[in-house]
């Protein structure tokens, strides 16, 4: 499978490794609309059907982070029963760190 960031790539091994099922950018979601058609839509990377959550991560600059973080506001906001959950780098590599799949999906579901 091509991802788009090897931080993603990354993800998926660990989340094989610890048996947790995912779904790589299985669905867009409309954020904003005007004349007629759709103006921003937001991917997340990841899906994970256990845990019922929609994951995106985010390991680049400031910017992309706080970009991330208002989409991720208005996804919550425009879509209050799916679960949205950004991880910044260090949550991404407190993630890497973790010894068992219980601390690995707590910590995701948090």
């Amino acid at each position: 499978m091509k991802f788009a960031h090897p931080s993603e790539k990354i993800f998926s091994e660990h989340l094989d490794l610890f048996d947790i099922e995912w779904i790589y950018e299985p669905i867009s979601f409309p954020l904003e609309w005007g004349s007629g058609s759709i103006k921003k839509m937001f991917t997340p990377d990841f899906y994970l059907p256990a845990l019922d959550l929609f994951v995106e991560i985010t390991t680049m600059n400031q910017n992309l982070i706080t970009k991330k973080r208002k989409k991720i506001k208005l996804a919550k906001k425009l879509y209050p029963n799916l679960n949205f959950k950004l991880f910044n780098e260090q949550d991404f590599y407190n993630i890497l760190t973790k010894k068992n799949s219980i601390i690995i999906q707590e910590t995701i579901a948090s």
